[in-house]
């Protein structure tokens, strides 16, 4: 979860690099508001509901700009531009180098888009701190 809040708090970030684990907690915690959502959306306006707008357009909403920064600082972790976002357009095709970026490693040290994010929260390696700070606290 404090993944998903560091995300949150950077709603319209497009520079720096985001950790893997920023964007996949924040695309499972996205998706399980999401689907929350709609489940509420379906006991409130029913299946069968003509009614356009509802809770659930309004969460896509609000979560459609982090979603896009956070993949941008994604990408960027991988040395690659944030414009190479625009492949989710292309149907299938686009989408599988998107999702090899994003699951691969980024890039040690610093790249042109900024300083290596793991070296800045536990120095050159997650595992060299024996003792790391706990996630949930002392949220940046």
């Amino acid at each position: 979860m404090h993944y998903f809040i560091l995300a949150l708090k950077k709603y319209a970030v497009f520079s720096g690099r985001s950790r893997r684990a920023e964007y996949w907690y924040f695309v499972l915690f996205s998706t399980l508001i999401g689907i929350g959502v709609s489940i509420l959306d379906a006991f409130i306006y029913g299946l069968e509901s003509d009614a356009f707008v509802t809770p659930g357009l309004f969460i896509s909403l609000a979560m459609m700009v982090p979603s896009i920064a956070v993949g941008a600082r994604r990408l960027h972790d991988v040395d690659k531009s944030g414009w190479w976002m625009l492949l989710w357009f292309i149907f299938i095709i686009g989408w599988i180098p998107l999702f090899v970026w994003a699951v691969r490693a980024g890039t040690t040290g610093p790249n042109r888009f900024g300083d290596d994010p793991k070296q800045e929260e536990y120095g050159t390696e997650e595992s060299a701190n024996p003792d790391p700070p706990h996630p949930h606290l002392d949220i940046p």
